[in-house]
């Protein structure tokens, strides 16, 4: 009896052996030579891996509301037209520091081929910014983003980068104006500054970047006391209105030059690499 109670346990304890084996060479398939406590990278090229990076614009409430200028016009817009190119997102260690300006470099980096046209000013309050595009791109946080306002070459905005249209109304007196900007700006900036982050894009996942516009740089804030930093660097309307055609404003930055005083064309020279931000963020412009 004894002797049948002995082989019986070893058989047990055979059949244990070669069942753990089996289930060893199972859990290890795919994962050769790895270490089970390391995680497995995801490829950079593609795969399911890599996401997707959506760039958005954002003229802000002051576009698609309206606002009242630091000289007392309500403004409101039809269209805002930028014309976008040579988008690169990126991710940095340590931070692009915007305010110091140079380079951006960057241990991974995306481009968004092409360039568009987008209208700013589309939409409510409630509408979300504006989509220029978007492209796979490797996991990771992208917390730097560099693009152009460049002239467009076709359509009816040709030769310019930008494209302002709608009505201004002061004491009865309404006007309606287009503005033409020929001036082509680049601007590099660092990591979004807002209420939420900004460009943390997961395995698989989709994540957005944001290239985001103040125009009170240029008109000014009514809701602002005359003597705030926005409003004394502000142009305001009300040379503008002064060029005026009719019930029309219709101008360029070469009929700018030629027209308004000198101390308020230097305003405009410095405002306008002023208007690309990341939210609230800075952004280097040259």
């Amino acid at each position: 009896m004894k002797q049948q109670l002995r082989l019986t346990a070893i058989l047990v304890c055979l059949n244990l052996a070669l069942f753990g084996c089996a289930q060893g060479t199972q859990g290890n398939q795919g994962t050769r030579g790895l270490s089970p406590s390391l995680p497995v990278s995801p490829s950079p090229q593609g795969g399911e891996g890599t996401g997707t990076l959506e760039i958005r614009a954002n003229g802000e409430d002051f576009v698609r509301e309206g606002f009242v200028s630091k000289d007392g016009w309500q403004i409101s817009f039809d269209r805002v037209d930028a014309h976008i190119s040579s988008v690169s997102a990126y991710q940095t260690d340590p931070p692009y520091d915007a305010e110091a300006g140079g380079e951006i470099k960057a241990k991974q980096t995306v481009s968004l081929p092409g360039a568009t046209t987008v209208d700013l000013a589309l939409g409510d309050e409630k509408a979300p910014p504006v989509v220029v595009g978007e492209v796979k791109a490797p996991p990771g946080t992208y917390n730097a983003i560099a693009w152009k306002l460049a002239k467009a070459t076709t359509g009816e905005n040709a030769g310019s980068a930008l494209m302002l249209q709608g009505k201004a109304t002061k004491d009865g007196k309404t006007l309606d104006f287009q503005i033409k900007i020929e001036e082509e700006l680049a601007f590099s900036c660092g990591e979004f500054v807002g209420d939420d982050r900004k460009g943390i894009l997961t395995p698989g996942g989709k994540a957005d970047l944001e290239l985001t516009f103040h125009f009170d740089h240029l008109f000014g804030d009514g809701s602002y006391p005359p003597n705030d930093d926005i409003n004394l660097g502000a142009i305001g309307f009300e040379p503008l209105a002064a060029l005026a055609s009719g019930d029309k404003v219709e101008v360029d930055l070469a009929t700018l030059k030629q027209k308004l005083s000198a101390a308020d064309y230097q305003k405009i020279e410095e405002i306008l690499p002023s208007l690309g931000h990341v939210g609230e963020g800075h952004c280097h412009a040259g």
